[in-house]
């Protein structure tokens, strides 16, 4: 019976972080296109997001750094926990850190879903000569869905604006609950994850 893996472990070793990388990084996008509404501010909040993503991503598919799977994916997803509360803090007209240098938390958590992306990358098994052109066109290929994201958000945030369409309080705020309530889901569940690869 040595050679069978034990069936009740068999759940907990595959989390969907690498299908849903891409979605958790476009929901913490859209949680700081929530809780920056100044152009100049969200060009900053942004390039810092991609100039700290792309430093772990390097870094981690280098072969320099690395950061466990259950543990950053538990991360990643607080991450995204962390901005709810700041969302609603916005709404209020209230002030925080994160509000006021939002650029400084994106380049923070920016680190951490950089070594989500390298997982991402480095699970596709390249040989050590391709690394290099791979991580450049995977850089490329995740700014340019990043870029997509962010003007898709604005151009629909403006043509709302255009067209004077008057939402209810509650669909207003449904983008700010929907980043809070996911980010707390994917918390507990990748906790779950963890502490049940732990024991």
């Amino acid at each position: 019976g040595k050679h069978h893996p034990s069936p009740d472990r068999t759940p907990l070793k595959a989390p969907e972080g690498d299908i849903l990388l891409g979605v958790d990084h476009l929901l913490f996008v859209l949680g700081l296109l929530l809780i920056v509404t100044d152009r100049w501010m969200l060009l900053k909040t942004v390039s810092a997001f991609t100039l700290a993503h792309s430093i772990t991503l390097a870094i981690a598919t280098l072969g320099y750094a690395s950061a466990p799977g259950p543990p950053l994916n538990a991360a990643i997803a607080l991450s995204i926990l962390f901005l709810g509360p700041e969302i609603v803090r916005r709404w209020r007209g209230e002030s925080s850190f994160t509000i006021r240098h939002p650029w400084v938390v994106a380049f923070a958590f920016g680190l951490l879903h950089g070594f989500g992306f390298a997982s991402g990358l480095t699970s596709m098994g390249l040989p050590q000569a391709e690394i290099p052109i791979a991580l450049l066109l995977f850089n490329v290929g995740v700014e340019a869905g990043q870029l997509f994201f962010v003007a898709l958000i604005l151009g629909l945030e403006r043509a709302f604006r255009v067209l004077e369409i008057r939402w209810p309080r509650w669909a207003e705020a449904l983008p700010g609950y929907t980043v809070g309530a996911l980010g707390a889901f994917w918390t507990i569940q990748r906790a779950v994850i963890l502490f049940g690869g732990v024991r």
